[in-house]
C-alpha cells in the first residue's frame, strides 16, 4: 500500500536506500547536447518483457462513502476508466483486508456485498488475461495480540481458516489467476506490529494453507513476499551494508528449512533514481544477482520471479509537486524507471497507485495516484494526471522489443514493433538527486572509514560545496577511491544542471522501412499536468525507403511516442 517516511531512517541512511544502475560503460565525458539514434527495422528483437506492461496497484483514497466497497480501493469510476482505455491484461495488485471483511461478520448481507465487489474486480482482471496480486493484509478482528489490523495473529488457526476460505473460493472454485502476497511492508510499524519471527510464522501458516489446497485441487497456487519497503530491509532498520540481515534473505532461508513454497520475491522501491536496482553490495554484486544466488543456494529456482510490487517517483515527502502541478516529471520518470528495471533483470513491477490518498480514517494524505480527486463532492469528481498518459503510451507498445539502447544518462529509447507497426518511446528524464543516488549505488563496496566520510559529507554542507565548486576535491582528506567517486558525482550533477532547463535534440533514424507508413506523434510535457488529451500532436505519411530520419526536440521531463502504422494499399494502388 502507501509508504510512510521514517524521518530518522531517511536522515541516517539516505545514501543506501537509493539504488541505481550505471547506464553506460566507459563513458567519462559530459553528455552531448546533440544525440543520434538509428534503429534497423530488420535487427533482432525479443518478446516484450512483462516489466514494460502498464501494471498498477489499484489502491486509492483509503475511504469510500459506499460501506461495502473495499476501503483501500480506488473509486469505481477510475477503475472503470482504466479498464476501458488501457485494459486489464497485465499485473494488478489489490489489498485484500481480512480485518475489513471480519468487521462485517455480524452483518452477513453487507459482508456478502463486500466480498462480491472484490470478486467482481478480480474476475474482470482474470478474464482479461491479467494476473491479480492479492495482498493479504489485516488480522481478522479478535484474533490479534491487540485490537489492531496491524497486529500479528495470536491465534493462527483463525487466520488460516479465513485465508483458506478466501483462497479456495478465488483459486480453486473460480479458477481466477491470482498470486497471493503475504502482508505489506512488514518491516514498518505503520503496517506490522510484530517481530521478524512473527512475520515468518504468518507466512508459514499461509504457505501451509496453499499446500493443503494444492493437494486438494491439484492446481498450482502462487504465494510469495515479503513486500518489504526495500529489498535489504528488516524490522530493525537494516541497510544495504548487511544484506544477509534482510527479511528477504530470512524468508528464503525459512522456506527452505520448513519446505514451504516461495513462488516470487517482492519488495518496494520508492526513489527518484531510474536505475534504482544496482547498488553494489559488499560482495560487489547487485540486488538481483545476490537474491538469485540466495535462491540457488537454498535450492529454489534461480529464476524465481523478482517483483517490485510498489514504486513511484519519491523524494520522501507525502505530497509532491512532481506528482501534481509538475506531473510531467513523474510521467517522464516512468519509462526511464522501467528501462532500468529491464536492464537489471527485474521480472515484473506494479506502480503505486491508481488514485491519491486523502480524507481517510488513517489520516494519510499522499498524492501517489495516477488520478487525483476532489473530496468535497459526494459524486465522483477526479482528474487524470499527465502520468496517466504515460501508462497509455505503455499500453501501445508492440509485442517485440529492440534491445538497442541510447548511451545517455537522461534521454532514453524504448523501441518496439508489432505485426504491421513500430512504436518508439523517447523520454528525457533528469534525476534531481543524481549525485546522491550515484554515491549511494557505490557505497556498499567501500570501507567503514570511506562510508563514514561520504555520509558525513551528505549530512553537512560538504557535498553541496563540492558539487558547486566551492570545495576542491583534490584537497579532501580521504582515499583516492572516494575522491574519484566525488569527481564522478560532480560530473553527473553538472550534466543534470546543464540539461534540466533546455531542449535537447535527438536525430532519430529508422533503416530498412520498406513499406509506406502513417506517422503519429504523441507528447507529454510541462504544457499540461491534468486532464490532458491523449491525442496526436503530429501526423504525416512516410514513404518506404532505406532510411527515414527526423529531428526530435525533447524538453526536460518529457515523453514522446511515435507510432508508424503500415498503410494498406488501396485496390487501385495494388494494381499499379
Amino acid at each position: 500500500m502507501f509508504k510512510i517516511s521514517r524521518k530518522l531512517y531517511i536522515v541516517c541512511f539516505i545514501l543506501v536506500v537509493a539504488c541505481s544502475l550505471l547506464p553506460v560503460l566507459g563513458r567519462v565525458t559530459a553528455q552531448d547536447s546533440e544525440l543520434e539514434f538509428t534503429l534497423d527495422a530488420n535487427s533482432p528483437t525479443v518478446v516484450l518483457p512483462k516489466v514494460f506492461s502498464p501494471n498498477m496497484d489499484l489502491s486509492g483514497r483509503g475511504f469510500s462513502r459506499d460501506g461495502v466497497w473495499p476501503q483501500s480501493l480506488a473509486a469505481k469510476e477510475v477503475i472503470e476508466r482504466w479498464q476501458k482505455e488501457i485494459g486489464f491484461s497485465g499485473f494488478y495488485r489489490l489489498q485484500y483486508s481480512l480485518w475489513e471483511i471480519s468487521q462485517l461478520d455480524k452483518n452477513k448481507d453487507e459482508q456478502k456485498k463486500l466480498l462480491a465487489n472484490y470478486d467482481d474486480l478480480i474476475k474482470k482482471i482474470s478474464d482479461a488475461g491479467g494476473v491479480v496480486i492479492v495482498n493479504i493484509f489485516g488480522t481478522p478482528v479478535g484474533s490479534g495480540a491487540v485490537l489492531d489490523k496491524r497486529s500479528p495473529p495470536q491465534d493462527l488457526s483463525v487466520f488460516k481458516q479465513a485465508l483458506k476460505n478466501t483462497i479456495r473460493e478465488l483459486s480453486c472454485n473460480k479458477k481466477y489467476n491470482v498470486w497471493y502476497e503475504i502482508w505489506n511492508a512488514p518491516d514498518l510499524d505503520d503496517f506490522f506490529l510484530g517481530k521478524a519471527q512473527e512475520y515468518l510464522n504468518l507466512y508459514r501458516a499461509a504457505a501451509q494453507v496453499i499446500k493443503e489446497l494444492e493437494q486438494e485441487s491439484k492446481i498450482q497456487i502462487p504465494i510469495g513476499g515479503p513486500s518489504t519497503s526495500w529489498w535489504f530491509q528488516n524490522m530493525d532498520g537494516n541497510t544495504i551494508v548487511n544484506p544477509e540481515r534482510s527479511l528477504v534473505y530470512e524468508l528464503i532461508k525459512y522456506c527452505y528449512r520448513y519446505r514451504l513454497p516461495l513462488d516470487f520475491i517482492s519488495w518496494h522501491a520508492y526513489s527518484t533514481d531510474p536505475r534504482a536496482d544496482k547498488a553494489l553490495t559488499i560482495y560487489k554484486k547487485d540486488a538481483v544477482t545476490l537474491i538469485r544466488d540466495w535462491l540457488s543456494y537454498f535450492k529454489f529456482e534461480r529464476n524465481t520471479p523478482l517483483i517490485i510490487d510498489e514504486w513511484n517517483f519519491d523524494r520522501n515527502v507525502n505530497v509532491s509537486e512532481e506528482r501534481k502541478d509538475k506531473a510531467n516529471i513523474c510521467a517522464s520518470f516512468i519509462p526511464a524507471r522501467l528501462k532500468g528495471m529491464f536492464e537489471q533483470g527485474i521480472d515484473n513491477q506494479v506502480y503505486f497507485c491508481l488514485e491519491d490518498f486523502q480524507a481517510n480514517k488513517d489520516n494519510v494524505t499522499r498524492n501517489t495516484g495516477v488520478f487525483s480527486f476532489d473530496q468535497e463532492y459526494k459524486e465522483y469528481r477526479g482528474s487524470a494526471k499527465s502520468i496517466y498518459n504515460a501508462f497509455r503510451m505503455l499500453s501501445c507498445l508492440g509485442k517485440e522489443l529492440y534491445t538497442a539502447k541510447l548511451n545517455d544518462d537522461f534521454i532514453g529509447i524504448i523501441a518496439t514493433k508489432g505485426t504491421d507497426s513500430f512504436v518508439i518511446l523517447a523520454y528525457n528524464y533528469i534525476d534531481p538527486d543524481i549525485a546522491i543516488n550515484f554515491l549511494s549505488r557505490n557505497i556498499g563496496i567501500l570501507t567503514a572509514g570511506e562510508k563514514k566520510f561520504i555520509i558525513k559529507s551528505v549530512h553537512s554542507d560538504m557535498l553541496m560545496n563540492i558539487l558547486s565548486g566551492k570545495q576542491v576535491i583534490a584537497g579532501l582528506r580521504t582515499t583516492k577511491r572516494v575522491k574519484e567517486l566525488m569527481s564522478k558525482a560532480k560530473e553527473k550533477y553538472l550534466d543534470a544542471r546543464k540539461f534540466d532547463s533546455g531542449f535537447r535534440n535527438l536525430k532519430l533514424g529508422i533503416k530498412n522501412l520498406k513499406d509506406n507508413y502513417l506517422y503519429e506523434r504523441y507528447v507529454i510535457d510541462s504544457s499540461c499536468h491534468a486532464d490532458c488529451d491523449f491525442s496526436v500532436m503530429e501526423t504525416k505519411e512516410i514513404q518506404g525507403n532505406l532510411l527515414y530520419e527526423e529531428a526530435l526536440s525533447l524538453s526536460p521531463y518529457s515523453v514522446q511516442m511515435i507510432i508508424l502504422k503500415k498503410k494498406i494499399p488501396l485496390p487501385e494502388d495494388a494494381k499499379q
